[in-house]
């Protein structure tokens, strides 16, 4: 089972050809390896061949799409060691749907001299340009570059170009246009699907740090001249462009409304009026829903129990509704891709007990075709329903949630239990298949998911503070699962608490907070210091945003668990990756190191060049047999 839930995902990303002949989508192989797979689909689908592959040490695929019906561009991340922080760094690739003419967009001129800087970001498709089979828009940075003289007497300066600018990409032959000049305060821009750049971004600095607000500029159409849209801000009471409709001439974005997210329009026809488009009056608005080559907006997204979609575009939404019919036992469907003439859709479908698998939808014949299943290995084993729940909290909010019971299990009576809180804190569990919860309900084991004051989704009242400023009342709510697991029959001496980033704090100031609680404490990249969490974002750019979000007082002595080793008495378990971005493996290491020395029992794996997120089959399968083999033994000594 360990092997089965802890392999990666066997289609991690997915595209369908403009002309909807060939599929490509990313299969995991060894370690943090994946290949580029493609597939020709007529006259029927054939035998996936590989077409580029890259072992994960270090460079890794992180998405690939069609920049022709010939031709496929990717993202290539690494997660790398720099003068002590770990960073990513990425790169765009091009590479024949046939596995030939890979090509790296790199800006660096080749011959002698330096380039004055580091280049960590590699840029992004903005518009995947469909008039030019083979061209799109890059949104990248540039770097000053020397080259030494032909008399090799002195060094010049053969390229002044500094910040983030727009240029029209050849993905075969690599020669580039400008589009947009670069900006050194420039940090994003927004195209129309149509090859037009019509935002873009300024960030606003507070010394030499980006402040979380940005100057956003716009254009009419046929018009190159930059008007000005809005002034954001952290708050996100200002509207944030987020996309470009080409034929209404709207931009899509998100604001703040009554406390909660909503989605607006935002005219650029010189008028900057701002019509609201959706809101929903429980939850937040958490983003657009977007197809095909030119990124259409066909609907907005919010999550109450389960996922859900207000489409804009009634066509669309009558094809879900059939779509929702034709497969009716996976009940979370969300169209990945479509053909250029958006007659082809590429679907995928799965549930809280399904993983889910990829469909074919041809709109004209009206057929509906398998394609790919995401996790053959699990399929034919019976999971475990998620279902939506309520509990108390101490202070009487009913706080959301969900708990999943092991198979054949009606109620919790003298089961062993898992509290198991989310990443972020600024997230929320959804109702949807989750690797490491069935899991544990397969070892026999309840798991709840509490969707605890901090999180994100349920508007800034809920959210409060942030899960740290507000971490007692962020833990209560954490802790106040556990009870209400044990008020329901949950044996309270096999009862544990197991998370992951942010979760792993959770996890870990549970145990500050009620030490008596639980028993057995599972933390995987947990922030353990307050005040280290801000220092770590010294050296980069958002340090003023992190250390505004972590804040200052009382609130870092008391809510660091690595400062509070004494209070601990359950067993605990960390894991870690030694090139961690997100989470300092320091975090781990100190709260190790605290707790031995206050005479406490904890273990401790750090994972070499491996990064937040331990995406290694093997890695994966090795924790959850460790942490099953832990709870145990913890349970055990009771």
């Amino acid at each position: 089972m360990a092997a089965a839930f802890g392999s990666r995902e066997m289609v991690q990303d997915a595209s369908l050809s403009p002309d909807g002949s060939k599929l490509a989508f990313i299969k995991p192989i060894t370690g943090q390896g994946s290949m580029l797979m493609v597939v020709d689909l007529l006259p029927a689908p054939e035998t996936p061949r590989a077409v580029l592959k890259l072992d994960g040490e270090p460079n890794r695929l992180g998405s690939c799409k069609w920049v022709g019906n010939t031709r496929l561009m990717c993202d290539v991340f690494a997660s790398m060691d720099l003068l002590g922080d770990a960073t990513y760094v990425s790169r765009m690739v091009s590479v024949d749907a046939a596995g030939g003419e890979p090509k790296v967009l790199e800006l660096r001129k080749t011959g002698t001299g330096q380039q004055l800087g580091l280049a960590l970001y590699g840029g992004d498709v903005i518009d995947w340009n469909p008039a030019e089979d083979g061209h799109v828009l890059v949104m990248r940075e540039y770097l000053p570059q020397t080259t030494i003289s032909a008399a090799g007497t002195s060094t010049l300066i053969s390229q002044s170009k500094i910040g983030i600018g727009v240029d029209l990409v050849d993905t075969r032959t690599l020669q580039s246009k400008s589009v947009e000049q670069p900006k050194q305060d420039a940090r994003r821009y927004i195209s129309d699907g149509y090859g037009n750049v019509r935002i873009k971004a300024h960030r606003i600095l507070e010394g030499r740090y980006d402040s979380g607000r940005y100057n956003y500029y716009y254009r009419k159409p046929d018009s190159r001249d930059w008007l000005p849209m809005v002034v954001t801000d952290p708050t996100e009471t200002t509207f944030r462009a987020v996309a470009v409709d080409a034929k209404t001439n709207l931009a899509y974005g998100l604001k703040r409304k009554d406390g909660r997210m909503a989605a607006y329009s935002y005219s650029l026809d010189g008028s900057g009026t701002e019509t609201l488009v959706y809101a929903h009056p429980e939850v937040d608005i958490a983003g657009f829903v977007r197809i095909g080559r030119r990124s259409r907006v066909i609907g907005v997204r919010y999550v109450t129990d389960t996922t859900q979609v207000h489409y804009l575009d009634a066509d669309i939404e009558k094809m879900r509704a059939a779509l929702s019919r034709a497969i009716p036992n996976l009940p979370l469907v969300n169209i990945i891709d479509s053909t250029e003439d958006e007659r082809k859709m590429l679907i995928w479908a799965g549930s809280d007990t399904h993983p889910g698998r990829f469909f074919l939808f041809d709109r004209d014949a009206k057929t509906l075709a398998q394609l790919l299943a995401v996790r053959p290995d699990v399929e034919g084993l019976a999971l475990s329903a998620m279902k939506p729940i309520t509990y108390p909290a101490r202070d009487g909010t009913m706080v959301p949630g969900y708990l999943t019971l092991p198979p054949g299990k009606a109620d919790m009576k003298g089961l062993p239990a898992i509290v198991m809180p989310h990443g972020g804190p600024e997230s929320r569990d959804t109702w949807r298949f989750d690797w490491m919860v069935q899991f544990f309900a397969q070892s026999g084991y309840a798991v709840i998911q509490p969707n605890f004051r901090g999180s994100a989704g349920y508007g800034e009242q809920w959210f409060q503070e942030n899960g740290f400023k507000s971490w007692k009342t962020a833990i209560g709510d954490v802790n106040d699962a556990g009870h209400w697991m044990v008020s329901n029959g949950a044996d309270p001496k096999k009862l544990a608490i197991f998370g992951w980033s942010y979760g792993g704090y959770a996890a870990l100031q549970s145990n500050v907070m009620e030490p008596d609680l639980f028993k057995a404490v599972i933390a995987v990249a947990p922030v353990t210091d307050l005040d280290r969490l801000k220092a770590d974002r010294r050296n980069w750019s958002d340090f003023a945003q992190v250390a505004e979000y972590v804040g200052d007082g009382p609130h870092i002595e008391q809510g660091s668990p690595a400062r509070n080793a004494d209070r601990f008495k359950a067993k605990v378990l960390m894991f870690h990756g030694d090139i961690d971005r997100n989470v300092d493996v320091g975090h781990a290491r100190l709260m190790d190191d605290k707790l031995k020395a206050a005479g406490k029992q904890s273990e401790l794996q750090v994972f070499k060049n491996r990064d937040h997120y331990l995406e290694d089959s093997a890695l994966r399968a090795g924790m959850l047999r460790t942490s099953i083999a832990f709870l145990e033994k913890a349970f055990a000594a009771q």
